[in-house]
């Protein structure tokens, strides 16, 4: 018997965490927090497993809405082992310790028990983990079953996994964030090469016309003709990016085009946890499937945000600044430095990527000159002055790479996941109408799907 329990991540982008029962194993993959909630809200569902058995957790990679609500399962489950790849470890030690600054600031004393410094360092101590293509044995005390696992790479950000499980001759497949695509640096996933009973997949992009999406070349090429034309008229541009990801891959997005006069040599900014997170990028660029081996991301020339004494020195001279968060979200860098361009009339700010529709970033990606927003219900209405042009530089498969997931791996049922209504249904539609004898499952939160 095979049940599939999404704790949250079902019908929505938000705190990922599915719990999968293989015959009395309890395996639970990934365990993030909703980037749009705050408190218990803003958890998974554990209680749902407090009479079910509950022996790994599988993390596929260390994005908030991945992981970082791992200190609090293990907190309520401390005996469980955790597993990922060193790279996803790496970066876990970072994004974990700054969480907790970030939870203080948003939760409500007394509402939840927020994790300390020094857990963080004991939970990091137990994770094992297991490069790509590395078969690992997962097994419990209380079951006979033997489970064969293993990482293999999802091409999403460092460290990044689709995680394969094998038993009794079933296999089971499940995506986490999946880029087909290359990137600047990210050389795009590898796919299991055998067929697959159960898919579970994420589908992020399902809802988006991949006509509105250029290929990575050409994109980069649009990107870096508007960045001239900006920097030729006196103007600085701000590009909101994920400290871990898009901030490594628009950074040697840009520094590769200024090598190649393709983009005006100008200072770029840059700060905070993003900069430590180059580092483990630089450290891995052998280890992993990467282009552009030789690019040391902390090599290339940056001045830090947080050395500025004013925030008008980035106007002074034409400047680019790569601030967190990707989404512009209340109170981060990029939020606030949102606020004072858009004031700047030479000035620009370029989005690059996916905005939930609830965050202030989706308010300003949908904003032009002369409009009047308003970026938050505390906020008061601004008038737009500086330019906003909106770039896609993807690191999720477009919708009809997930479709060829299924021609690749032929499996018999699939469970999709990780995107919202309307994305699931496109998917959902489209298999069915290309794929007629296979069996599709619109996961909900907290509603288990049995498998015989």
């Amino acid at each position: 018997m095979i049940e599939f329990l999404p704790l949250g991540g079902a019908g929505e982008i938000g705190a990922n965490c599915y719990y999968l029962n293989i015959n009395e194993v309890g395996i639970i993959l990934d365990c993030g927090m909703h980037p749009q909630k705050t408190g218990l809200d803003s958890l998974p569902k554990f209680d749902l497993l407090n009479e079910k058995p509950t022996d790994y957790v599988l993390i596929s990679h260390a994005h908030q809405d991945h992981l970082n609500a791992l200190p609090f399962l293990i907190k309520k489950f401390p005996h469980l082992k955790i597993i990922t790849t060193p790279q996803t470890r790496a970066v876990a030690e970072l994004t974990l310790h700054n969480a907790i600054s970030i939870l203080k600031r948003q939760v409500n004393e007394g509402e939840i028990e927020i994790y300390s410094h020094d857990e963080v360092d004991l939970l990091i101590k137990s994770i094992n983990y297991k490069s790509y293509n590395e078969i690992f044995s997962l097994s419990s005390l209380n079951s006979n079953q033997e489970i064969e696992a293993g990482f293999i790479d999802a091409g999403h950000i460092l460290g990044s996994a689709g995680i394969m499980l094998r038993f009794d001759g079933t296999k089971i497949f499940f995506t986490g964030d999946i880029n087909l695509s290359s990137q600047s640096l990210l050389s795009g996933a590898h796919l299991p090469q055998e067929k697959i009973d159960i898919l579970i997949t994420e589908t992020t992009y399902g809802a988006t016309d991949s006509t509105a999406i250029n290929n990575w070349e050409n994109e980069v090429e649009r990107f870096s003709y508007s960045i001239n034309k900006v920097i030729n008229n006196g103007g600085s541009v701000l590009i909101p990016v994920f400290a871990l990801g898009k901030l490594q891959e628009m950074l040697a997005t840009i520094w590769l085009q200024m090598q190649r006069n393709k983009i005006t040599s100008v200072d770029i900014y840059t700060g905070g946890i993003g900069n430590k997170i180059n580092r483990i990028y630089d450290y891995n660029r052998y280890s992993i499937n990467r282009n552009e081996k030789e690019l040391i991301l902390s090599d290339i020339p940056q001045k830090k945000l947080n050395e500025l004494n004013d925030v008008e020195e980035l106007f002074k001279f034409p400047s680019i600044v790569l601030a967190s968060s990707g989404m512009m979200v209340e109170s981060t860098n990029s939020f606030m430095l949102a606020k004072r361009w858009l004031q700047k009339k030479d000035s620009a700010i370029f989005t690059v990527g996916y905005m939930d529709p609830s965050t202030p970033g989706s308010i300003i990606a949908k904003a032009k000159r002369g409009d009047k927003i308003q970026l938050t219900e505390r906020e008061e209405k601004m008038e737009v002055k500086c330019e906003i042009k909106n770039f896609r530089f993807s690191a999720h498969s477009k919708r009809e790479e997930l479709l060829s997931l299924i021609s690749s791996l032929n499996p018999d049922q699939i469970v999709l996941i990780h995107g919202d209504n309307e994305a699931i249904g496109w998917i959902g539609t489209s298999i069915l109408k290309q794929f007629r004898t296979k069996k599709v499952f619109a996961a909900e939160n907290f509603k288990s799907i049995i498998f015989d």
